[in-house]
């Protein structure tokens, strides 16, 4: 199942926990597990807390102090900066099917993460399992 959303921000964590969790409900698998993949090169896919929003927050200004925009970066399109996070992040998630659900502990949610936006995005969930 492909997503598509659109980043409103240069940078920002958008929660697509409920997309996801309704892509598992519609497949009705009862175990196995689900793999969220974003195919761009300036933006990725995370979990971590949702309940507190200063943790995304503190991610943001950790990677931006990991990779700044101006940085003297060579590549020309002004968004190295963006390829850097992405990379760091990563471009999936794997998340285990346990009854029907997603295994996502208490706090935790999945995110897309913009590192180069505003933009048109989109992500894919494919899951796997017994049904």
């Amino acid at each position: 199942m492909e997503i598509s959303l659109s980043t409103s921000k240069r940078e920002e964590f958008v929660d697509i926990t409920a997309e996801v969790t309704r892509a598992v409900r519609a497949h009705g698998l009862a175990d196995g597990f689900a793999l969220v993949y974003c195919p761009h090169t300036t933006a990725a896919i995370t979990i971590n807390e949702n309940a507190d929003p200063d943790v995304v927050r503190d991610l943001l200004s950790g990677l931006t102090r990991i990779a700044p925009q101006s940085a003297g970066w060579q590549h020309a399109e002004g968004n190295s900066d963006g390829h850097l996070k992405a990379s760091l992040v990563g471009p999936s998630v794997t998340i285990p099917i346990v009854d029907g659900r997603l295994a996502l502990g208490t706090w935790q949610g999945v995110y897309f993460c913009e590192f180069d936006g505003p933009r048109r995005r989109r992500y894919i969930i494919t899951t796997h399992g017994n049904g």
